[in-house]
């Protein structure tokens, strides 16, 4: 049966288009989406034809224990009360490390160090220790800022389940490390700085200097573990450095594009999308990745620079280390990819390292081991060691090699994609 509406309900009939309306549609929506092209195609890695950071060894080496040092220290920070921790950790660091190169430890503390502490330090390294105390100034409120409103957002901050966020001591220790820590007069003759941590384990024999290499590689900065940070500690901090970016004129490195997001809305849209946490002016996003700075080997130098240091003194102006929670591992990550080329940064993906739940534990490079060597022992039996693994790296790892890593590569990718030789397509459809 044909049912015929009245002509009084022709009015709800759904109107046609006319072909001219059709038309500037589809042009319209042909254009917005090669602008969406052309804009996501600014922030395309271009990777390298070769690898600009491969490992520095692939296998044991014999520990050059007369070759000369560079002018660096271990530097921890760390309270009387986590003394078990951090023996934990510099015995771990003395028997996989630094009992064949012997460079000072630096311990900070916002409080005097106790008798026991300092008793305990010195008879577990061999490289000497020091015992700073950090100036009040250095980790405390700034002078300038309202210290009543900055606790108000702390207490905030915590209620809301941020994070640490809720701990003063907490935001300090962030601003300290974000860069008040570079300009110590503790650290002053020094220009290189291996960063830990109380309760680390370190789990392969480091038989080769990474300071020495660090400097014959002309690297700057060293990490180990990369993860995402949690957007709501840091809203703000990727508007306030991608400003400072383009305020200053920074030109926008791989490694800038390989942190960032562009964002897939269509001009003139796409700027509302600033109003969005983690997002700078035009819309982008920060991925949220960053290098994890519980553990990083890197040239001082760099971090008491005039560009590292104008950043920091304007991120300390916003007062964003207090109102919000921005964390150090945040601020280097975004600082080193402004600043940086890609073959300036080193992944050690050699060291075994665990902190927290998180570890990384490359697997025992096949042949590689040594097990002749009197500088590093000659035990094959060590019931500890993992076995050998094809493709293994690592130097007489004790974790089980057959696990890399316990947390996802999505932000290990990403960050070494600038980096890393593009793969190809194989004969055979894969890739190689």
């Amino acid at each position: 049966m044909i049912v015929r509406f009245p002509r009084a309900f022709a009015h709800f009939r759904k109107p046609r288009l006319s072909r001219t309306t059709r038309l500037a549609l589809l042009v319209l929506t042909i254009a917005a989406l090669a602008e969406i092209y052309v804009h996501t195609r600014q922030f395309a890695v271009r990777q390298p034809t070769r690898n600009l950071d491969e490992p520095f060894y692939t296998s044991c080496q014999e520990p050059a224990v007369d070759a000369p040092r560079e002018n660096a220290a271990i530097v921890m920070l760390v309270r009387n009360s986590e003394l078990e921790g951090a023996l934990k950790t510099v015995h771990s660091l003395e028997r996989h490390f630094n009992r064949w190169f012997h460079y000072p430890m630096v311990f900070l503390n916002d409080e005097p160090f106790s008798y026991d502490f300092q008793r305990a330090m010195n008879e577990s390294t061999s490289g000497g220790a020091r015992f700073e105390l950090i100036p009040k100034e250095e980790w405390s409120f700034p002078e300038w800022m309202d210290e009543r409103a900055a606790t108000k957002s702390i207490a905030a901050q915590g209620r809301a389940g941020i994070m640490y966020a809720g701990m003063e001591s907490y935001h300090h220790m962030c601003r300290f490390y974000s860069g008040k820590f570079y300009t110590l007069e503790a650290l002053r003759d020094y220009k290189w700085y291996w960063r830990i941590e109380p309760d680390v384990d370190f789990y392969c024999s480091i038989s080769y200097d990474p300071f020495v290499e660090m400097a014959r590689r002309d690297k700057v900065y060293g990490f180990t573990i990369s993860l995402i940070e949690g957007a709501d500690t840091c809203p703000t901090l990727f508007r306030q450095i991608s400003d400072w970016k383009e305020k200053h004129g920074y030109r926008t490195t791989e490694l800038w594009k390989a942190m960032v997001s562009p964002s897939w809305v269509p001009w003139p849209f796409r700027s509302m999308m600033s109003w969005f946490r983690a997002r700078d002016s035009k819309g982008d996003s920060w991925s949220l990745c960053h290098y994890w700075s519980n553990f990083e080997i890197a040239d001082l130098d760099f971090f008491r620079g005039q560009d590292y240091q104008g950043l920091f003194n304007h991120l300390d102006r916003t007062g964003g280390f207090y109102y919000e929670r921005w964390g150090d591992a945040a601020v280097h990550s975004l600082a080193l990819g402004m600043l940086l080329d890609p073959e300036k940064v080193h992944h050690f993906e050699d060291l075994g390292y665990r902190h927290d739940f998180f570890f990384q534990c490359p697997a025992n490079a096949q042949g590689g081991q040594r097990w002749e060597s009197q500088v590093l022992g000659s035990d094959p039996t060590y019931t500890s060691w993992s076995p050998e693994r094809p493709g293994g790296i690592g130097c007489r790892c004790e974790c089980d090699g057959a696990v890399t890593r316990n947390m996802g590569n999505y932000c290990l990718d990403r960050l070494k994609k600038p980096s890393t030789k593009k793969l190809v397509e194989s004969t055979r459809g894969g890739v190689w």
